[in-house]
């Protein structure tokens, strides 16, 4: 379970927003909704402990998430808004970073965002749509039980929304959870909002 006490977060000397706070159960879903600049990323990357909050507490099961970092690494799976792709290696090596993951497993992520045919292609050939497919058929290789998005539709056609939010439905029957920033809908039921509009400093 992961719950937001009253968050806060700061970029450069400004405040971003304030009193965060929401509670996410195994099996569920936050969208984070807002204006450009109302601090989607920010929170995401608050709640990866990638940046420490301003005020407030991040708790897993009841205790701070933020104690142990490397713990809490292991928890999440973080796919951001840049793609995060070397262009210099094949699809297939972009996925065996930064561990040695077995070519079968490898080859079975990249079928879940219908890349397998182009494994061995240069990262770099992709399109703009195929590159973020590849960023998030990193999904597909996590254990991990939190999934924090930004953005994750962006430059997606219709199939690969729809094989997105069937990869969604499945995380989340397992228990997963999944925190996503987007502009865009996305079919996720029985999913929690939070608009960073409505809590920016």
């Amino acid at each position: 379970m992961l719950e937001a006490r009253s968050l806060a977060a700061i970029r450069g000397e400004r405040l971003v927003f304030r009193d965060a706070s929401f509670l996410l159960e195994p099996g569920g879903a936050l969208l984070l909704v807002g204006p450009n600049g109302a601090g989607k990323s920010s929170l995401l990357r608050l709640l990866a402990g990638l940046t420490p909050p301003a005020a407030g507490e991040l708790l897993w099961d009841g205790e701070n998430a933020l104690d142990d970092p490397p713990l809490h690494a292991t928890r999440l799976c973080f796919v951001g808004h840049l793609d995060a792709i070397k262009p210099g290696l094949t699809v297939a090596g972009n996925l065996s970073l930064p561990r040695r993951i077995p070519p079968a497993a490898i080859v079975a992520a990249l079928e879940t965002v219908d890349l397998d045919r182009f494994a061995d292609l240069p990262a770099r050939l992709l399109s703009s749509g195929q590159r973020r497919r590849l960023a998030l058929a990193r999904l597909a290789l996590s254990p991990a039980p939190l999934w924090l998005l930004d953005e994750p539709t962006t430059g997606l056609d219709t199939a690969s929304v729809w094989r997105l939010e069937q990869r969604f439905a499945g995380h989340r029957a397992k228990g997963g959870m999944i925190v996503a920033a987007t502009h865009l809908p996305l079919d996720l039921p029985g999913t929690q909002s939070l608009d960073l509009s409505r809590i920016a400093a």
